[in-house]
């Protein structure tokens, strides 16, 4: 294919509302002609937003003022139209292949000029470097994981969230998300089966012992249930799966925001309605560990104090994953440090963190050849776009975490990846139980974002 079939031809952002009723930025990015033109090509993303979010997160640029109270994206859409694209369609009067995505990503970066991006804001920058991703695996015909990586085949076992606490649900449970994972299911379609009917179980379970109010939902679908004891919640997932006949075929994961509910001023943790020390807390991860079958377990501390990650890791990382999300904001810098230091063995992968997909995949890549694994995110304020579901197949991670599979911005991802599962046919590969290192044998990403040779 010529160069002129990629080359941007027209950038437009506008605001959209993501699932909370937040506004958010949509970015469309033609190539190969201008809208309307014969052989133009559209690329469209939607960025995500978090509720929860680390301190080192790339900045999501918001307006303040009454608009939205306070949140509105106008400025952030500005720079899309106003600054981000002028600089793209004439660059260096020959415009910009959207294929090229390392190049482009590096533009956008030293065209925003800072660290953080706070400047134009992370989120009008990753609309854009989204939306070319996807035009140019349009322009070429191929769906974007086997665009962004020629030998993609890995769906990934899901990580469902089943009951919520923490930023995420109305209630006073100090974890986030307890998460069931089918790692016995044989392909991608049945683990979402086994999924599904876990959470239609545990629903009537959770009604009848805590009431109808229950039954309602929190940010990524997950039962919001009065429970304050962590292993009372684990207990009654657990009901659930064995309610639907896969107590066998599940393990059980946590995501605990550890640094929302950590004292500073006391240095303690508020859990269960009590204050626990670093000691204390790590304690009652190993007592989960071996008695629930926990098997992931994320941001278990606070994201500052990287010691404590470290003596965690060593005392019960061969039993259970430790992701490090609000710890290393898929910021490869932050990453490689929790390689050479041990602190956590995974990474969760929220490409919205960094703010560019070169920059996400880079982080990947630093994962992968630290022998981590990596669970790609959703954010709680999500659209109903599905591009982590091309993107976690394309860095065969083999986990993902996108909420219950009740609510349309969540259903699009599944069904997504259902359709990839199709499209893959006999070369699907489903982890399962190997969800940490799906494919040991083969060789992890070779340097970032960007369509294989």
């Amino acid at each position: 294919m010529n160069r002129a079939a990629t080359v941007i031809t027209d950038v437009r952002g506008r605001a959209i509302l993501d699932c909370r009723g937040y506004p958010t930025v949509q970015v469309d990015v033609w190539v190969g002609g201008a809208p309307g033109e014969s052989g133009a090509v559209l690329g469209r993303a939607n960025v995500p937003s978090g509720r929860s979010t680390g301190a080192l997160e790339a900045h999501e640029l918001r307006d303040g003022g009454a608009r939205y109270r306070g949140n509105d994206v106008q400025t952030a859409v500005h720079h899309v139209n106003d600054v981000i694209a002028p600089a793209l369609v004439s660059r260096d009067l020959v415009g910009t292949d959207a294929r090229d995505q390392r190049a482009l990503d590096r533009f956008l970066v030293e065209l925003d000029g800072t660290a953080d991006k706070s400047n134009l804001g992370a989120n009008a920058v990753l609309g854009v470097s989204l939306a070319a991703a996807r035009a140019s695996a349009a322009a070429l015909g191929v769906p974007l994981h086997r665009y962004l990586r020629f030998d993609s085949c890995v769906l990934p076992v899901p990580m469902v969230n089943l009951i919520g606490g923490g930023r995420l649900t109305s209630n006073d449970l100090a974890f986030q998300e307890f998460i069931m994972m089918p790692v016995g299911a044989p392909s991608f379609s049945e683990a979402l089966r086994m999924a599904s009917e876990c959470h239609m179980a545990l629903g009537e379970i959770v009604v009848s012992r805590y009431g109808k109010l229950s039954a309602n939902t929190g940010d990524e679908g997950d039962f919001a249930t009065p429970i304050v004891d962590v292993r009372e919640a684990l207990e009654v997932v657990r009901e659930g799966v064995a309610a639907a006949g896969y107590a066998d075929d599940a393990v059980y994961a946590l995501d605990c925001a550890a640094s929302h509910f950590w004292d500073p001023d006391k240095k303690t943790y508020r859990v269960g309605g009590r204050d626990v020390s670093t000691s204390e807390l790590m304690d009652l991860y190993a007592e989960l560990v071996r008695d629930y079958d926990v098997r992931s377990i994320e941001d278990p501390l606070h994201e500052e104090d990287w010691d404590a990650w470290v003596e965690l890791t060593e005392r019960i990382g061969e039993e259970c994953q430790i992701v490090g999300d609000d710890l290393f904001v898929t910021n490869a810098e932050l990453v490689r440090r929790g390689v050479e230091t041990g602190a956590a063995n995974a990474l969760l992968w929220k490409v919205n963190q960094i703010g560019t997909l070169t920059e996400a995949f880079e982080a990947a890549e630093v994962a992968f050849r630290g022998g981590f694994g990596v669970c790609v995110s959703e954010r709680s304020g999500e659209t109903e776009d599905a591009i982590i579901a091309d993107l976690v197949v394309a860095l065969n991670a083999g986990q993902i975490k996108t909420g219950s599979p009740v609510r349309g911005e969540r259903t699009a991802k599944y069904n997504r990846l259902l359709e990839i599962e199709e499209w893959l046919g006999a070369a699907a590969v489903y982890p399962g139980r190997d969800f940490r290192r799906p494919l040991s044998s083969s060789p992890p990403l070779e340097g970032s974002a960007g369509p294989e040779e």
